[in-house]
């Protein structure tokens, strides 16, 4: 079937269907036949791909079957295919493979509270694992229960609560998610960073801010950190039998933690002042996957 005539909103159309389409389109479009590990990079972690090496090929999402332009200031618009910099401690002075390794980089995400629809927003990490990536590392900007992390600290995601009464699997579908958030990989983070915090993510549905009394019921469940992401798109790699990291970055208190209150205006800004800093750090750690 042409990749043209698939409609990833038609519940008659298999939604794999639609990603392993969109991953013919970008291996042709990119010349890349396969890629080793997948990024989607939320508010403040768009500098990381830069880091990471040479960009091979950069499409507009749109243009892919099943993506659209992201509706979000301070997300990419474009899908990227880059060559993953050689590894300098590995034995054979190249990839962890000895052989190039490519990351592609996802920097349209569509967000739930858009209204698209679920399939959409499991479409990235979807189409990624049809492109051959076994690894996904998942980011976000969120809201931090923890008084301890101020904005601009990173944390590892190491279990989340799905507060959207969604879910991305369809049918009697069964999937465990149990250590849905890879230990060995959070293990490898600590060794870039050993300071690296963990907690679990809340996503709510958004697009509205959460009320502090909805801040105090996600910490009464165990949450430590707040947010409108994330957790739609872990499901769906786990699905697709992907390994998956998750990191936050914390860019404010959630409301009821700090008297001030919450704008995005606040987030794009702690992003950018924390962007050299955990794009860094991400870099090394995707560099060590």
């Amino acid at each position: 079937m042409n990749a043209s005539t698939l409609d990833i909103d038609d519940p008659r159309t298999d939604p794999f269907a639609v990603a392993q389409a969109a991953a013919r389109q970008i291996a042709d479009l990119t010349g890349i036949t396969r890629h080793d590990v997948a990024l989607v990079l939320g508010s403040g972690w768009g500098g990381a791909a830069d880091l990471l090496g040479e960009t091979v090929a950069e499409i507009p999402a749109a243009d892919i079957v099943g993506f659209t332009a992201p509706a979000v200031a301070g997300h990419g618009a474009t899908i990227r295919s880059i060559r993953i910099d050689h590894d300098e401690h590995a034995p054979t002075g190249e990839g962890a493979y000895g052989e190039d390794r490519y990351a592609l980089v996802l920097g349209s995400r569509t967000h739930y509270y858009e209204g698209r629809g679920v399939r959409r927003v499991a479409h990235g990490v979807r189409t990624a694992a049809a492109a051959g990536a076994r690894t996904v590392v998942l980011t976000n900007g969120c809201g931090g229960l923890v008084p301890e992390w101020e904005p601009g600290t990173p944390v590892l995601i190491s279990d989340h609560l799905n507060l959207t009464a969604a879910s991305p699997l369809e049918g009697a579908t069964f999937v465990d998610l149990t250590d849905l958030y890879t230990p060995r990989l959070r293990e490898l983070a600590r060794t870039v960073d050993p300071s690296l915090a963990e907690g679990v993510y809340v996503q709510f549905r958004g697009p509205h801010y959460e009320t502090p009394a909805e801040v105090r019921m996600a910490g009464v469940l165990g949450g430590h950190l707040v947010g409108m992401s994330t957790t739609l798109e872990a499901i769906a790699a786990r699905q697709a039998g992907m390994e998956i990291l998750g990191i936050s970055l914390v860019t404010n208190a959630a409301a009821g933690i700090s008297p001030d209150p919450l704008s995005h205006e606040e987030v794009l800004e702690a992003g950018a002042a924390a962007g050299p800093r955990i794009s860094a750090l991400l870099a090394s750690i995707v560099r060590k996957l």
